[in-house]
């Protein structure tokens, strides 16, 4: 290549009424192509350090969610242990936003467990995999800090029922269209024991060589996701890893802008009265 083709800030992607969920855009990969990212039978892990473009990547998917959120096809759950700070302006397009309080963020997370077994029992023996519907939707669960509730909450029993409901929804999730997807910064083993049941992973910029195998898995760098030579000055840019596929792919996610996603909210609000949201402290 003569230059980088993922150089330049990536504007917003067009929203459709319907979402592809085999095919989301998130991006622009080094094809010149828009990157589509499959959700459908999947879970989604983001890993990168501060300013690396996190954001982007949720924000891209919400935005690319955001036709079937409007007709009911798609329902968020949000969490955010920082206190609101990252995803408090998208409160519209969201049924649940739990911030702040791990126990309710615990009791948030148990409820989507009992949502999905009851799920699970209805489509037993009718189908294997789970077609949404405005009666049934899609359930996305979006967490922006996933250390925060795996790793630094300091009461135990409230730490390991987050841990208990996390290994249920991510291990018995995917086929009953039940779907998680975390952003984090630290990668460390200890704060991410649930890495290999991510079938998609996103390296965006780490700090160390080392971090890029924690995230990506096995031999990832040497493969070519070199995470930790993404200069500071690219945020959004990282390289994606399925299970399955040997090769990451390099991407730039789309840039939205605090009114960029206020107006996302005001466009795409959820179909329902104002107090059918749930917002949970």
């Amino acid at each position: 290549m003569r230059r980088d083709p993922l150089a330049a800030v990536v504007a917003p992607l067009p929203v459709v009424d319907v979402p592809e969920l085999d095919g989301l855009p998130l991006g622009i990969g080094e094809d010149w192509q828009p990157y589509r990212l499959r959700l459908a039978g999947s879970h989604v892990l983001i890993a990168g350090a501060t300013g690396s473009g996190k954001g982007s990547v949720l924000w891209s998917l919400l935005r690319s969610l955001a036709g079937g959120i409007r007709s009911g096809l798609v329902e968020v759950w949000a969490f955010d242990p920082k206190g609101g700070m990252e995803l408090a302006a998208g409160v519209p397009l969201f049924t649940r936003f739990a911030y702040d309080d791990p126990h309710s963020m615990a009791g948030v997370l148990e409820e989507a467990v009992k949502r999905m077994r009851l799920r699970a029992a209805r489509l037993r023996g009718v189908t294997r995999q789970h077609v949404p519907t405005t009666e049934d939707p899609l359930l996305v669960l979006v967490v922006d800090e996933l250390a925060a509730l795996t790793a630094y909450i300091t009461d135990r029993k409230v730490r390991d029922r987050i841990k208990e409901s996390l290994g249920l929804l991510l291990s018995q999730g995917r086929a009953v269209g039940v779907h998680v997807v975390a952003a984090l910064q630290d990668p460390r083993k200890d704060v991410l024991p649930f890495r290999d049941l991510f079938p998609t992973r996103i390296g965006l910029r780490l700090t160390e060589p080392e971090q890029v195998d924690m995230v990506l898995g096995d031999a990832a760098r040497d493969r070519g996701a070199l995470c930790d030579r993404i200069p500071e000055s690219m945020p959004g840019v990282g390289f994606v890893v399925l299970d399955g596929v040997r090769e990451p792919v390099r991407v730039r996610f789309a840039y939205l802008t605090d009114d960029d996603i206020r107006q996302l909210g005001r466009d795409y609000r959820r179909l329902c009265d104002d107090t059918d949201q749930e917002v949970t402290p």
